[in-house]
């Protein structure tokens, strides 16, 4: 390590070729490089950079604070001195930094492990500190003569994309602070909170603390909910997909994640949340039926059949049971359970009085389902009491409406569906 009027440099040597690999695997590395594909001018530019730093056209790289640099190579052999620029830290906002991460054990010890939480970046922005570049926070300059991001720099960019993956200090050591810098201040701030800590009175009655009046800071704002889940980040890039991984199921993945987590912060946000019993979490077959819901290309619905052990005609039928109640319909489609005791009488008292004598159909029952005698009709039961109406299609029987608390209806509905007179 060299320094130069006070500042830091690391110099890292020249990283080999790297064909059919990405250049970011950690998440603060990608947020690196989309800083730089969002700011450049000309797309041509960053995908020339991608394709120079692919090659191992990038030298040993040099980064201190505020600049990072490295010569880079042409297709003909003609070298390039490329910079890239980000603005220091004031030291009011590094004392900032320092205080915040010693307030959370969990940060220094994540920067210990070489890793970069988004709660680290997340806490360190709310403190007025910005750990990763945005739009046009980083400053290209080459002697190409370009005035905007050129080849040069984007290679430059990946080339460092790759080494933020394996030290965030790096990161760190662009923005104005050393390794040891950081560590020592750190270790300084913790040993004085650790003292402060040690000197406050143990063993102090519940009764006596709360009657000390600590006034807790006011719960922040909920947040607001936007009108559509976001899109996923498109997957259409360069580099080849690694064996045995498919684009078009990981977007759709992507995609149906952001679906269902748009869903549940509507459903957290909505008036009396938390007051409402919670229903069992989805197993891993009826999340491939909900994913399949979703109307994924056949590729997909294609793996999701496989991977929950289901044709392809089960599985359109689970989808049918899934898009008229949930876990719930697809439960009664899948499950066959007896009825007996409590259950059992509620249920023979439902089906004597749904209908009048002269008007009850002859049902034949067999576990929690009965069937129509003569008809392709039948009601299943579910546990919590509601009624659930089939019918025979092409030999199988398939949901034909949703649940009802009366048989009559239930069934009722699967005569109208087929087009039949109720």
């Amino acid at each position: 390590m060299t320094r130069y009027g006070g500042d830091a440099e690391r110099t890292f040597a020249a990283l080999p070729p790297a064909p059919g690999r990405g250049f970011a695997q950690t998440w603060w590395g990608m947020a690196w490089l989309k800083a730089l594909e969002d700011a450049a001018m000309d797309a041509g530019q960053v995908k020339t950079g991608r394709r120079l730093a692919r090659a191992g056209a990038v030298g040993a790289v040099s980064v201190r604070p505020g600049r990072i640099t490295a010569v880079v190579q042409d297709r003909d052999r003609t070298a390039h001195r490329a910079d890239v620029l980000w603005e220091k830290l004031s030291d009011a906002q590094w004392d900032r930094f320092v205080d915040m991460a010693v307030e959370r054990s969990g940060h220094v010890a994540a920067l210990l492990d070489r890793d970069m939480p988004p709660h680290l970046v997340e806490d360190a922005a709310a403190a007025g500190i910005d750990l990763l570049p945005g739009l046009g926070d980083l400053e290209p300059e080459c002697d190409c003569g370009a005035w905007d991001h050129c080849g040069h720099t984007a290679a430059l960019c990946y080339q460092v994309a790759r080494l933020l993956d394996q030290d965030p200090f790096v990161l760190l050591l662009m923005r104005g602070r050393e390794e040891s810098a950081v560590l020592d201040a750190l270790q300084a701030h913790g040993g004085a909170s650790a003292e402060e800590t040690s000197s406050r009175p143990e063993d102090v009655e519940a009764a006596e603390a709360y009657a000390a009046g600590h006034v807790l800071p006011p719960l922040p704002a909920l947040p607001v909910l936007q009108e559509g889940p976001g899109l996923p980040p498109s997957l259409d890039t360069e580099k080849a997909p690694p064996a045995g991984v498919a684009p078009a199921a990981l977007s759709f993945l992507a995609s149906q994640a952001a679906t269902e987590a748009h869903r549940l912060l509507a459903e957290a946000l909505r008036t009396g949340h938390g007051r409402q019993p919670v229903g069992p979490e989805p197993t891993a077959s009826q999340d491939a039926v909900r994913l399949a819901a979703g109307d994924p290309d056949p590729a997909v619905l294609h793996r999701l059949g496989d991977g929950s052990e289901r044709t392809r005609e089960t599985l359109a039928v689970a989808v049918r049971a899934w898009r008229l109640g949930g876990g719930a319909a697809l439960s009664v489609l899948e499950e066959e359970w007896t009825v007996d005791g409590d259950a059992l009488a509620r249920a023979r008292a439902a089906l004597e009085s749904a209908w009048d004598e002269d008007e009850r159909p002859s049902l034949r029952p067999r576990a929690n389902r009965w069937t129509v005698v003569g008809a392709p009709y039948q009601l299943r039961l579910d546990r919590d009491g509601r009624w659930w109406p089939y019918r025979k299609e092409r030999g199988r029987w398939t949901p034909a409406g949703g649940a009802s608390q009366d048989p009559a209806t239930a069934l009722a509905s699967a005569a109208l569906t087929a087009g039949d007179e109720p």
